[in-house]
């Protein structure tokens, strides 16, 4: 079993800025993927970005100028920086991590782009 935690979300104007983190504990394997999703409403859940556990990253084509997913190996922590954001960004941010055993998610962190 793997158990995602994720924090940082939040309201911030447009044009700011919000990190979200996500720790992992559990049976994380040395070989995996983790990534960021978001769901606004009533729309379906889609990738902002992911990474392997070796560090590449990969992102959604609209999201890649303005987001970075990185992460801290040592804190099994996965991080999504966000800049320059719009009121569209509007969404819960769920982590997902796949150790090609299986697919974890988090519960989700409310980010909110409104002035």
């Amino acid at each position: 079993q793997v158990q995602l935690v994720e924090s940082g979300g939040g309201l911030v104007q447009p044009g700011g800025s919000l990190r979200l983190s996500c720790a992992a504990s559990g049976s994380i394997f040395s070989i995996y993927v983790m990534g960021w999703y978001r769901q606004a409403p009533g729309k379906q859940r889609e990738l902002v970005a992911r990474i392997t556990s070796g560090g590449t990253p990969n992102y959604a084509n609209s999201m890649k100028d303005r987001f970075t997913i990185s992460k801290d190996n040592a804190k099994n922590t996965a991080y999504l920086q966000m800049n320059s954001l719009k009121p569209e960004d509007t969404a819960v941010y769920y982590c997902n991590l796949n150790n090609y055993q299986s697919v974890y998610w988090g519960q989700g962190t409310q980010v909110t782009v409104s002035s």
